[in-house]
């Protein structure tokens, strides 16, 4: 029998969870790109622009460079701007 997955409530994320949650989505998002599946990338890009619109701009500063700059200028390029 699989594994059981632990659903997580995004509405429920704050703090630092919710930081983690963002970066995990953005991650993810850059290896189902690199993989050529655009589709579960676009679906986790989305996820993880709603998670991103909600942290303040202390938490956005927490987020690395590197998946700030793939979430909002590379992605934009292929995707265009969020839904």
């Amino acid at each position: 029998m699989p594994a059981k997955k632990h659903k997580i409530d995004p509405d429920s994320l704050t703090g630092k969870a919710l930081e983690k949650e963002v970066c995990r989505r953005v991650r993810l998002a850059r290896s189902r790109w690199k993989d050529h599946n655009n589709r579960a990338c676009r679906a986790e890009r989305t996820k993880a622009i709603a998670l991103y619109e909600k942290l303040s701009s202390d938490q956005r500063e927490r987020v690395p460079q590197e998946l700030r700059v793939w979430l909002r200028y590379r992605s934009e390029k292929y995707f265009g701007r969020g839904n």
